[in-house]
């Protein structure tokens, strides 16, 4: 099954950002995606490197973006991933995934679960953690392990959807370094970023696509220069190995080809799954074993 990830930067207004987001999808589509992933938040810039309240207007659309990409998705006949803001109610928002059929329709959505708060990435001041659990999508192209972002370096998410039948782990991101970060510590945190991701592939015998924008985003407060998003897009199989991987600050369509059999013959030989303790986990639920 051929898949897409879109990673691309933010062209200063929705209008234009959707408009080349929907370009490509479709072009995906015609050279046979079936799946298509987008980036995190990827209609606006990302809003969470300052406190303000006016970029929770963003999330008063959500029906409306729901409808548009729910017809994005008919038109090119793929199934969609899209990461949205969500306005539950009045001073509730989440990041919410929504998974788009291949007809439209909407297969399901995850709210994401673990939020960050960082200098440039103030994300708790925007959005409540996710409810609806780590529960697989059922789509026409597989059971789809839908997380964002910040959940990509906890593998009690990974674990929790592979154990739920999840056939693939998905993670719009939005992730970058500051300039102003020596060399060696950008290449740390990029590393850091793909290992842990490859890892949950290796522990849970599942592919891995990890879409992440690009580009120079300004912080609108002035209080630093901003982030740059430091791409690197990828697709890792069942055992780990790279299999796609896009460039740090080109935009890209990036194709892999998904083959089920051979996570089959990945699980089959590494049963880690088989293995596992049980019985003598129960502390795994606590926040800390003193």
């Amino acid at each position: 099954m051929k898949v897409a990830l879109i990673q691309q930067k933010y062209y200063e207004t929705k209008a234009d950002t959707i408009a080349l987001t929907k370009s490509k999808i479709v072009e995906a589509a015609q050279e046979g995606a079936k799946l298509v992933v987008l980036q995190e938040l990827h209609q606006n810039e990302y809003f969470c490197q300052s406190e303000d309240t006016k970029f929770f207007d963003y999330a008063l659309s959500f029906d409306e973006d729901v409808k548009y990409w729910s017809s994005v998705a008919k038109e090119a006949g793929v199934v969609l991933v899209a990461s949205l803001f969500e306005a539950r109610a009045m001073g509730l928002y989440h990041n919410t995934a929504v998974v788009f059929e291949n007809d439209g329709s909407v297969a399901g959505k995850y709210r994401k679960m673990h939020i960050p708060d960082d200098p440039n990435f103030y994300e708790k001041f925007y959005f409540t953690p996710g409810d609806l659990g780590f529960e697989p999508i059922d789509t026409s192209v597989g059971r789809l392990g839908v997380l964002v972002c910040w959940d990509q370096w906890y593998p009690e998410a990974a674990r929790l959807m592979a154990l739920r039948g999840a056939q693939m782990l998905i993670y719009p991101t939005a992730i970058g370094w500051f300039d102003g970060d020596s060399e060696a510590e950008k290449e740390r945190q990029k590393e850091s970023w793909i290992t842990i991701q490859r890892s949950h592939a290796i522990a849970n015998g599942i592919p891995v696509l990890s879409c992440n924008r690009v580009g120079f985003e300004k912080d609108s407060s002035g209080v630093s220069e901003g982030i740059r998003f430091w791409g690197n897009s990828f697709v890792c199989n069942s055992g780990g190995a790279m299999i796609a991987h896009a460039a740090h600050q080109e935009e890209t369509i990036l194709y892999a080809d998904i083959d089920h059999a051979y996570t089959k013959s990945v699980r089959d030989i590494w049963p880690f799954l088989r293995d596992r303790r049980i019985d003598a986990y129960e502390n795994i639920t606590k926040r800390y074993c003193d």
